[in-house]
């Protein structure tokens, strides 16, 4: 049994500032403690990767305890049970969920979930974890589309937004993503079934949509903030539901972003504006998982993987999201 292990700190708040990774990571090698009584000493093989983990290094998000210089990176793993003191878990049972950046971690497990799926288990992270979530619950508990509507996704060729098309796709929506680069954009139709697509990098954004929605949409979720939320705003039908998901445009600089301009559009279209925390509907996840595997095991929903490897990579793995380089859910193998 390992008696050290690497770990990655937090050395820096990245307030009003893109990411530093020499100067707000650093590497560690540190004690491991036997695991006492109800404890397991868990090898990491997977870690995940979100946007929100800027937020947290900035301590800009309240839904999450505050991060202080020196504590453990936070963020998601898959990890194996390779020792147990009369644990929960089985020596050899895979679990997930908040683990940090580290190679090995001494846990009692209360906050991690054992991996069972029959697809592949790093999914758990992926299509059927806080990503798949994120996009099922945000569509479903707060877009409420409706077949026939028209569902408007920002940052459509991420992991989140990727998902939200092809379930509304599964609801009976017709669905105009919003993706950086043509390739993305044809991933989107091609791939994700998407029935149109628009590239924020060639296009004129706004016109496009009035182009692709001529009857207006009816729900918008939003991954991106800034001028793309303000031009989706612009073009919303009566009774329009607006989702707030995630703001990316904002985490280079990491100030809020200013108020959309045509919030106003909500009052002549009588639409809502709601953001949401996955976290609020956790008692439904183990049910919404197993609907989002029998989605992915009859082929009507696709999810892709971006793995990077070796565990001194876990920050420029982090960087790769807000430099538009993933395709689909960031991970690292360790």
């Amino acid at each position: 049994m390992p008696t050290t292990t690497r770990q990655w700190l937090l050395n820096g708040h990245p307030r009003g500032r893109g990411i530093e990774i020499e100067n707000d990571f650093k590497l560690v090698t540190t004690e491991l403690g036997d695991p006492a009584p109800g404890e397991m000493l868990l090898k990491l093989h997977y870690l995940g990767f979100d946007p929100a983990q800027k937020g947290w290094m900035e301590n800009i998000a309240d839904y999450v305890a505050p991060m202080a210089i020196g504590d453990v990176m936070r963020g998601s793993g898959i990890a194996e049970v390779v020792a147990s003191n009369g644990g929960r878990f089985a020596v050899g049972d895979m679990l997930f969920g908040t683990t940090g950046w580290t190679e090995y971690l001494v846990t009692d497990g209360k906050e991690l979930t054992k991996v069972e799926t029959e697809i592949s288990p790093t999914a758990v992270l992926s299509v059927l974890g806080t990503t798949g979530l994120t996009a099922y619950c945000g569509l479903f508990k707060v877009g409420k589309p409706v077949a026939g509507d028209t569902v408007l996704v920002s940052g459509a060729a991420g992991a989140t937004g990727s998902i939200v098309g092809q379930l509304a796709k599964i609801a009976g929506c017709r669905v105009v993503g919003i993706a950086g680069g043509q390739d993305k954009c044809d991933w989107l139709v091609r791939e994700a079934g998407y029935d149109a697509a628009i590239d924020y990098k060639a296009d004129n954004v706004k016109a496009q949509i009035k182009e692709h929605c001529p009857r207006g949409v009816d729900v918008i979720y939003d991954n991106v903030g800034g001028k793309i939320l303000n031009d989706m705003l612009a073009c919303i039908a009566t009774n329009a539901r607006v989702v707030i998901c995630g703001g990316i445009s904002r985490y280079e600089t990491g100030s809020l972003p200013a108020g959309p301009e045509n919030y106003f559009n909500l009052v002549f279209r009588r639409g809502t504006m709601a953001g949401f925390i996955v976290l609020d509907w956790a008692s439904e996840f183990p049910g919404i998982r197993k609907r989002l595997e029998g989605f992915v095991k009859d082929g009507s929903l696709k999810y892709q993987e971006d793995i990077q490897h070796g565990f001194e990579n876990a920050p420029q793995t982090l960087q790769r999201l807000f430099a538009g380089l993933n395709r689909g859910k960031q991970m690292l193998k360790l």
